[in-house]
């Protein structure tokens, strides 16, 4: 069994694809603050350098694992950092893997759970609301605009079913975003 890990300057910025988060965690990382870069997309970007299987539309059981094994090692690596007190902006967690699992009907192992259970962000965790005047695709984001909202919904449900306060972002500009984001961590 895991021992118990609460960070509370660990905050998470999650939601369906092309809300903004993104451009929100350039901000943040702008005004000084730490961030941690999306697993997802990453993995993405590799698999398709690579030719490999790891994707969302080819194999999405060993998508789902990978992205949550890098994104335990993520939090690994920013808590072994000594004296790392200022907050922390994670694009994404470990959590949003559980949330993939659902989506695609896949099993979330008794290990996920234990990690989600007690591997702890900040409990106030930043949604970025699906937005239409900004969604788009690209070559690693595919999903059409029904999926993000349904992204959306889950996300909300399952940081909700493990005990994450959701505090929902403005649609406005990325400064108004990061000012809101800010105050409220400052509370």
């Amino acid at each position: 069994m895991l021992g118990l890990i609460l960070r509370d300057n660990f905050y998470v910025l999650s939601g369906g694809p092309a809300a903004g988060k993104t451009s929100l965690l350039l901000e943040l990382q702008k005004r000084g603050y730490a961030i941690a870069p999306e697993i997802a997309r990453e993995l993405i970007k590799e698999q398709q350098l690579t030719n490999g299987n790891a994707l969302p539309w080819k194999d999405k059981i060993l998508y789902k694992e990978i992205m949550f094994d890098r994104s335990i090692q993520s939090f690994k690596e920013i808590d072994q950092v000594e004296g790392q007190t200022k907050p922390i902006f994670f694009d994404r967690s470990f959590i949003d893997s559980i949330c993939y699992a659902r989506l695609i009907q896949s099993e979330v192992s008794e290990q996920m759970i234990d990690y989600v259970e007690r591997w702890r962000y900040n409990t106030q965790v930043f949604m970025l609301p699906p937005w239409k005047e900004i969604y788009e695709t690209d070559s690693e984001r595919k999903q059409q605009w029904e999926e993000a909202v349904l992204t959306y919904e889950m996300m909300v449900d399952t940081y909700k079913s493990y005990g994450y306060q959701i505090i929902e972002l403005p649609k406005t500009t990325v400064n108004e975003r990061a000012d809101f984001v800010i105050k409220a961590v400052q509370k």
